[in-house]
């Protein structure tokens, strides 16, 4: 049976890693998984260090301070980094070196002037946030200075972008693995010394500067070595003919992803508002759980979406639904044999990692769990949709997710608490994920 076993399993690497295509794919997503499993693990440290120092109460302070910074941050973002991949990815496959310069020029412009205006807001409402969500006044302060890693990532998303499309995950996976591990040291001195939370804080403050500026200063000298020394010098005049569409698809992605930010990022802050610090801090807990789950299918993403975005310039349909197939394979096995274990030995995990009072959050976390089997299995469905020019389409479609979750936020969580904030992610999720598959059949049936 054992045998069996294994030749069958043996069959199904060999089907996925056929192609040179998902080759490529899995390469890119390893340089990446190779330190983001040690980020992952060293995350996870971080995590039981933070919640054990602090408390359930505090813990859950703790999430509601850097949910709402980052927030801030993603809400004025134009995510310029799926416009350097697909417009700096399209002119490099036509050899066009002065306008993909041009592009990574005005994204950086407009992602500086977006980062400014966010911290501005952190600024101004972080006493909104010690006082609503935090429920303490006095931690306005602690707001403010985790505030500041807005001002370290001022072009971070083009940065990743530019880094993403010309192949230098290695550099992106050096520089995530060098972020978590002053983070959790810095984490391990306060536990240690029996800090508090301000000492917590300035350790993610730290790693992430870090991390930011690493990602700043690399895509430089990327742009250097592919487009000379004065690319920065690239007229954004070149751009005018493609002004409607580049603005086009800018407001379309912000949209899409301030409505991601409502319905699946600040999913501690509506706790945090609605309820109190302890739930938040359970809630914070399941969360950081259930995102285990997608410890190898996060960077399938970053390098998978190049590679879609160039097989669909060059019209390859049937490689396009190749890599996506295979990569569902890959994304929902993984996933599935993780929340199984997690299912199993959540209870004792917990008690033993985190101390018995965050018990709570395991309920939560089964019901997380159903959701982000969809996401996970189809982790492109977004990214498709970007590279197949309908952007619009994942923006049209999360208003109307998003509208139905607020109303049963409003209707739900304050009676029910953090627990019917999982059920209704995991709903957002599962049903997210259906629509825009059912969407991209369609789309690539009429291309084909």
């Amino acid at each position: 049976m054992s045998h069996s076993l294994y030749v069958r399993f043996h069959k199904v690497l060999e089907r996925l890693f056929e192609n040179e295509l998902f080759r490529r794919v899995i390469k890119n997503s390893g340089y990446l998984f190779s330190t983001t499993g040690i980020s992952a693990a060293f995350s996870m440290l971080q995590g039981i260090l933070a919640a054990r120092l602090l408390g359930v109460e505090t813990f859950g302070i703790l999430g509601a301070i850097t949910t709402f910074t980052s927030f801030l941050n993603k809400f004025v973002s134009f995510r310029m980094g799926e416009l350097v991949v697909k417009y700096v990815g399209h002119y490099s496959e036509t050899g066009d070196d002065l306008h993909a310069a041009a592009i990574f020029k005005l994204a950086a412009l407009v992602e500086m002037l977006a980062s400014l205006v966010a911290f501005s807001l952190v600024l101004l409402l972080a006493p909104f946030g010690a006082r609503f969500l935090a429920k303490d006044a006095s931690t306005a302060n602690l707001f403010a200075i985790y505030g500041t890693i807005v001002l370290a990532n001022l072009i971070a998303e083009s940065s990743m972008g530019l880094l993403q499309i010309y192949d230098r995950f290695r550099n992106v996976a050096l520089l995530q693995l060098l972020q978590s591990a002053v983070t959790l040291i810095l984490i391990a001195v306060a536990y240690f010394r029996h800090g508090s939370l301000i000492h917590i804080l300035l350790a993610y403050v730290a790693g992430k500067m870090i991390g930011a500026v690493g990602l700043t200063i690399s895509a430089f000298v990327e742009a250097a070595r592919k487009w000379g020394r004065t690319w920065w010098r690239a007229p954004l005049g070149l751009l005018r003919p493609r002004k409607r569409e580049l603005f086009r698809f800018a407001v379309s992605t912000n949209i899409s992803a301030s409505l991601s930010l409502v319905t699946k990022d600040s999913e501690v802050l509506w706790v945090s508002l609605f309820r109190n610090p302890v739930e938040t801090g359970y809630y914070k807990l399941a969360l950081a759980l259930a995102n285990l789950v997608q410890m190898p299918v996060s960077p399938l993403p970053q390098a998978t979406y190049p590679e879609i975005s160039r097989q669909v310039a060059r019209k390859q349909w049937a490689n396009v639904r190749y890599i996506l197939r295979q990569g569902s394979r890959l994304a929902g096995s993984y996933t599935l044999v993780t929340a199984l274990f997690l299912v199993a030995f959540g209870r004792p995990l917990i008690t033993w990692l985190y101390k018995p009072e965050f018990l709570p959050a395991y309920p939560a976390l089964l019901i997380l769990l159903v959701g982000f089997l969809a996401a996970n299995t189809f982790y492109w469905r977004r990214l498709v949709l970007l590279a197949l020019d309908r952007a619009d389409f994942p923006a049209k479609l999360n208003t109307v997710l998003a509208s139905l979750k607020i109303i049963a936020i409003f209707l739900l969580v304050p009676q029910y608490g953090y627990l019917a904030s999982a059920a209704l992610l995991a709903g957002f999720y599962l049903v997210g994920s259906l629509v825009s598959v059912w969407k991209i059949r369609s789309l690539l049936s009429t291309y084909e």
